[in-house]
């Protein structure tokens, strides 16, 4: 008796076992989730969470305007008549394709964590962000050359710049991603574990810590962006503008999400708010760049070059000057008083004169004929001065 119930006993601790774990999974899943979404995808149709659809919506929305831009800006490069313009193109492609890339790293930060979004988390942020600031400074600094003197270096000079620039943040999100994952991967106890334990953990302030460099690329942005708008040539001001506009906008994002991330998640959200705070700053910062930079960029493709516009119209229209027009109209007055006072010469003897004479290669309008009143006033003149006194 004792042996049937206990075969009965085991019986029903297998059937719950089998089903309980299934009808939890059922019931787990939130609002607004189907049956066949995985758990780690429920922030991105979980309604009761509001902030991983929101974030999603902007995300997705980043990324079709991000394409859309860089299309159009692709498709009008034969059309663009200004050369200084022209120069900065792969700037701004570049721009746009990191900007692309960070809407698109927002999605690793809704979804759950594994090993593939955890390490895309760790190296991405601060390489996609260091792309973004590189090609700002290497625009700001061009538009520095531009502001003073008019003329800059091509634009494959500023694209190596930036590459540069890009690439000492390759190599250190690498390094670090090497040395916190593969060499000492940790579990939560501390103990060492294999890599793909717990790909994510890793503190606030490391994560904060490894990110030094893009600071001081969005600080360089900043300072370089000052000095544009005291240039000589008012024309690359406005442009200036908008990138120290952006980048203090930029610095505003960073700090704000910074001491939420170390500070404010740990003293009040705890380790839940830190994924809607990184995925908030970056879709944040993309949208301040597309605005600020990208769109202002595109507006002004119609803009013709001005220096190319004026010397078409100094050749069309040649400008003679005030003082030109004064020796002209001297030099014209001489040569007639010349030819006036040459009528009163006395004439030597009298030669055979020649039908042909008087032909000087002038045509008539521009020899001298005097009127009737000027031959009077000659003749009354000349007539006072050749009487003699009796």
């Amino acid at each position: 008796m004792d042996h049937l119930t206990s075969k009965r006993f085991h019986l029903l601790l297998f059937i719950a076992l089998c089903v309980v774990p299934g009808s939890l999974a059922q019931t787990s899943i939130p609002r607004g989730c189907g049956d066949n979404v995985g758990s780690l995808y429920f922030s991105l149709c979980d309604l009761t969470a509001v902030w991983g659809v929101v974030v999603e919506a902007f995300a997705a929305a980043g990324l079709v305007a991000t394409l859309i831009l860089l299309i159009v800006l692709l498709a009008s490069l034969p059309f663009i008549t200004d050369k200084k313009w022209r120069s900065s193109m792969g700037l701004h492609a570049g721009f746009l394709i990191f900007t692309f890339g960070l809407f698109a790293l927002t999605f690793a930060f809704i979804v759950g964590r594994n090993f593939a979004t955890c390490t895309s988390r760790r190296f991405l942020f601060g390489v996609l962000f260091a792309g973004c600031f590189s090609c700002l400074l290497m625009h700001a600094i061009r538009l520095n050359i531009l502001a003073r003197r008019n003329s800059a270096p091509r634009g494959w000079v500023w694209c190596l710049g930036a590459l540069g620039l890009w690439l000492v943040e390759v190599v250190i999100n690498t390094e670090w991603l090497i040395i916190t994952i593969v060499r000492y991967p940790t579990n939560i106890t501390g103990i060492l574990a294999t890599a793909t334990a717990i790909p994510c953990n890793i503190e606030n302030q490391d994560f904060v810590m490894a990110l030094i460099y893009v600071l001081n690329l969005l600080l360089a942005v900043v300072v370089a962006s000052v000095p544009i708008l005291a240039g000589k040539h008012k024309r690359w001001r406005k442009d200036g503008a908008f990138i120290l506009v952006l980048g203090l906008l930029s610095v505003g994002i960073w700090v704000a999400w910074i001491l939420m991330f170390v500070y404010g998640n740990a003293k009040h959200g705890g380790p839940t708010w830190d994924d809607p705070t990184l995925a908030i700053a970056l879709v944040s910062n993309a949208w301040v760049f597309l605005l600020l930079h990208t769109v202002p960029a595109v507006c002004s493709l119609s803009e013709e070059d001005e220096d190319a516009a004026a010397a078409v119209e100094e050749n069309l229209y040649p400008s003679r000057g005030y003082e030109n027009i004064l020796k002209e109209q001297s030099a014209q007055s001489i040569y007639m008083e010349n030819k006036a006072f040459s009528m009163d010469e006395p004439t030597a003897g009298n030669k055979p004169v020649s039908p042909y004479s008087g032909y000087n290669g002038q045509p008539r309008s521009c020899v001298y004929q005097p009127t009737e009143l000027a031959i009077i006033t000659k003749g009354v003149v000349n007539g006072n001065f050749n009487r003699r006194p009796q």
